[in-house]
């Protein structure tokens, strides 16, 4: 889970955030409380993905933390990150290599399933990373898009009252922001690009892929994670 440019887990060019915080937060994703976040997440990539075989690109792969959920699935995993730092524990899990998501080191038209997860608002331009996957899917290959939601989650979403969620005016604002109201998150450590829903949706298949089905899904009334299933036609 990391951006391009100036930071990243990911599609970058230079440095990955997540390098110095790798440690961090491959403790965190198994902390008491989170794990039923991941729980979630799992199960909601469960449902929109579906089993299979093959190859599935686990793009923004992080420290891995899906890849036991792909395997499960029946999928072969390959990880794919920039941080180094964050391959580290990934090598643990599943095949790894570092790179750009801007610049997949795969073949046109060559894996029949791909996955990112959690790691949309990692990177600063989440369109020309679906550009690519596109690009390396065999026709009629899925795709699958799991991330924070949109709507309810962001530097603009106060969620510190588990009744309700409190949203500002700065759902339009994309820029890159540390705020909001955890201090002690992954926001806060890294920072995180907000990608509106539109954005979301018009970059998927501005990039070639056909959305099949969307899922919303959390631990409370407000929904924390949107996903997608979509196709290569």
């Amino acid at each position: 889970m990391e951006p391009s440019g100036s930071t990243g887990n990911t599609t970058g060019s230079t440095i990955a955030a997540y390098d110095d915080h790798a440690d961090w937060y491959d403790a965190h994703m198994s902390a008491e409380g989170v794990g039923d976040y991941v729980q979630q997440v799992h199960a909601t990539l469960g449902d929109l993905l579906g089993p299979g075989t093959g190859t599935c690109l686990d793009v923004c792969c992080g420290t891995g933390a899906h890849a036991s959920w792909l395997t499960r699935l029946g999928w072969n995993p390959v990880g794919l990150d920039l941080s180094l730092g964050q391959l580290r524990h990934a090598a643990r899990r599943l095949p790894v290599a570092a790179a750009d998501a801007t610049a997949l080191p795969v073949a046109d038209g060559s894996v029949r399933a791909a996955v990112c997860v959690l790691a949309s608002t990692d990177v600063p331009d989440y369109a020309a990373v679906l550009r690519e996957i596109a690009r390396v899917l065999k026709p009629g290959g899925r795709f699958v898009h799991l991330g924070v939601h949109p709507c309810f989650v962001g530097a603009f979403a106060d969620r510190s009252d588990e009744t309700r969620v409190v949203l500002d005016t700065g759902y339009a604002d994309r820029s890159r922001r540390f705020d909001g109201w955890s201090p002690a998150g992954v926001r806060a450590r890294v920072g995180a690009w907000h990608v509106p829903l539109a954005d979301l949706l018009n970059a998927a298949t501005g990039a070639g892929l056909r959305l099949v089905r969307t899922a919303e899904a959390g631990r409370g009334e407000v929904p924390e994670l949107f996903g997608f299933r979509a196709v290569k036609d």
